[in-house]
């Protein structure tokens, strides 16, 4: 076989898209092609079944190379990326051996994050004994008024220990914005204490020191393309104040490190990484810079927190997989991958260790780290690298003439918008558009999660507007929140109602409609009790009342409904709630039957749940 050389596709004459279409119109039978087949994005674009050559033939992106600009195709020739893990220090000696240990086990960055009251020349000199600063990112986040203080301490600790300040790199998290985005007071005039932070990194030429921080804007359900156009608002709000007080645009571009999330939107958390640099470009090149490596962004993603789960929490390995794969191929700088059990506990060797790995096998099993920008060049992604970044810039352009990213975030306006989108994505999980696997579809029928619950209000700040804060604060609730809310209600509420499926008539439709419903109600932690199938209503009822049944769900086809629901709601006489799996036709005639009462793909999973809770005296 090795010695034939026949050219197999050749054989194969080329089809047109006009064929394609042609082929896809007829096996559609009339249906409409852009309902069923195009997909709408939160991002408000549309997305294609298929894609040609002719989609990307006058795209710009396809033109440049990686390392050039505008760094669509990202900002080096390869696509080496650190491995960073971050850690809150109270004790600095335990914080210096856990990191020397971690430098051990494959990270190349480090994070430390402590109090400003703790920032002294005698904890940094512990906290960075026996590390080489030239070899290891080095990140800091403290508190804003203490990142001068630390630049400073950080600067002379590096010139006593004789490292090469030229070859040192890293990061002070300096973000004035944390203030209304998150604690509900106003930015203000913050511009002045960012020179100083500025000037305090003078030494330290490779440090960034002002931080776009767009993974709050992620964690609080942002879109991705709000959380792109925000944090390139973000970006150029910094620039375009401290320009204005006399820093050149290079000495203050090379300063700002963006900190993005990752959501688990595959592709487009791809082309998201691409159009940023991109957009950053451009918008750092029209300040006329001497060098376009200003126009460089230095990107850091972070696995999302707004899409993990408490229950089957180990799903969160595979979200956050994918999302560091995603960020990965993005030709981000930097990748922290959070535990899987970083929402309900202090995360242990364990799972940061898993953490790691998940990058390190990306790295050295898979080689990710080999090829610098893979997609490039296929049709999808640069369709989608680009459909992004117009209605990235759509907002970015909504939000200068609104005056600005601090002016906009001052006004809560940043904030509002971001929730509302939160909003809208709540929804989308209550009624699994959005699926969380483990959670709102497919859960462990049995698992308990209270007791390895150890941080409060794990499951989430259900409000972002405090009354008590001056403006509106970022929504803190996760996409999984409210669903763990409803089952720990049930889980410590020590009743556990019984959900019966009456399974009857035809063979295929029973099947499906009981394992939905058993998917459903085991949503909020109820006791799913399935059958085969039953000769009559009858029997079903009965069996349904000696097995202690709460709730009895009626599962048959919809022809089948007419005949079958009437009489079990008879039999059933009020003795447990009565429920139709499906939406028949003659939904209306059972309603008007005393059935109220029905589940299907279009019902609201969550509100439906929590209306059972109450009926059943669930808390």
């Amino acid at each position: 076989m090795s010695e034939l050389k026949e050219k197999l596709f050749s054989e194969f004459a080329p089809v047109t898209t006009e064929e394609w279409m042609a082929k896809i119109t007829a096996d559609l039978k009339g249906a409409p092609f852009e309902k069923k087949l195009i997909w709408k994005t939160n991002e408000g674009f549309g997305v294609m079944p298929f894609y040609r050559e002719e989609d990307i033939r006058n795209l710009k992106t396809t033109n440049s190379l990686p390392g050039e600009f505008p760094y669509v195709r990202g900002t080096k020739k390869d696509n080496d990326w650190k491995v960073r893990q971050d850690m809150d220090v109270v004790d600095f000696a335990a914080a210096n051996k856990k990191a020397l240990d971690l430098l051990n086990k494959g990270i190349t960055s480090l994070g430390f994050a402590f109090k400003k009251d703790k920032i002294s020349a005698e904890n940094i000199a512990v906290l960075l004994n026996g590390i080489v600063p030239e070899a290891v990112e080095l990140n800091f986040k403290t508190c804003l008024s203490g990142a001068a203080k630390l630049l400073n301490i950080l600067t002379d600790y590096l010139k006593a220990a004789g490292s090469d300040l030229s070859k040192c790199y890293g990061s002070v998290n300096y973000d004035p914005f944390k203030n209304p985005l998150q604690k509900g007071h106003e930015a203000g005039d913050w511009a002045d204490e960012a020179i100083e932070v500025i000037n305090a990194a003078a030494g330290l030429p490779k440090f960034r020191v002002l931080a776009v921080n767009a993974m709050l804007l992620n964690n609080s359900g942002a879109y991705i393309f709000q959380e792109l156009g925000y944090a390139l608002a973000w970006g150029n709000d910094l620039i375009a104040k401290l320009t204005e007080k006399g820093l050149s645009i290079d000495d203050v571009a090379k300063r700002i490190k963006f900190n993005f999330g990752i959501s688990s939107n595959y592709f487009m958390e791809m082309a998201k990484f691409r159009a940023a640099r991109w957009l950053w470009a451009q918008i750092v090149a029209e300040y006329k810079p001497a060098c376009d490596c200003a126009s460089k962004m230095v990107a850091q993603a972070i696995t999302s927190e707004w899409n993990m789960t408490i229950f089957d929490a180990h799903v969160n390995l595979l979200r956050s997989q994918t999302e560091t794969m995603s960020a990965a191929l993005g030709g981000v700088d930097s990748i922290t991958v959070l535990p899987f059990d970083v929402i309900y506990q202090d995360s242990d060797d364990f799972s940061e260790r898993i953490a790691r790995n998940q990058q390190l096998l990306l790295k050295e099993e898979c080689h990710f780290d080999k090829v610098a920008d893979p997609a490039a060049g296929s049709y999808y992604v640069e369709v989608l690298t680009n459909s992004l970044a117009d209605v990235a810039w759509k907002l970015f352009l909504e939000v200068e003439e609104a005056g600005g990213f601090t002016a906009m975030a001052d006004k809560g306006e940043i904030q509002n918008a971001v929730n509302a989108s939160a909003t809208a994505r709540q929804k989308a999980v209550a009624t699994r558009r959005e699926v969380l696997l483990g959670t709102n579809q497919f859960p462990n029928f049995t698992e308990t999660a209270s007791s390895k619950i150890k941080k409060e209000d794990a499951c989430g700040c259900t409000c972002g507007c405090d009354k008590n804060k001056a403006i509106p604060t970022l929504n803190k609730t996760r996409g999984a929140s409210e669903f763990e809310a409803l089952r720990l209600a049930t889980e410590k509420s020590g009743k556990t109602p019984k959900v019966f499926m009456l399974t009857i008539g035809n063979l295929a439709m029973r099947l499906a409609r009981s394992q939905f419903s058993s998917n459903f109600f085991a949503c909020a932690g109820y006791k799913v009790i399935d059958n085969l199938g039953f000769e009559t209503v009858e029997l079903g009822v009965e069996s349904a009342m000696k097995a202690g049944a709460d709730i009895v769900v009626l599962c048959s086809s919809d022809d089948e409904y007419a005949e079958f629901a009437p009489a079990a709601y008879k039999a059933l006489n009020g003795r447990a709630e009565f429920v139709v799996a499906g939406a028949p036709e003659c939904a209306e005639d059972l309603k008007a039957q005393g059935i109220t009462q029905f589940i299907n793909v279009r019902s609201n999973v969550l509100e439906t749940l929590k209306a059972f809770n109450a009926k059943l005296g669930i808390a």
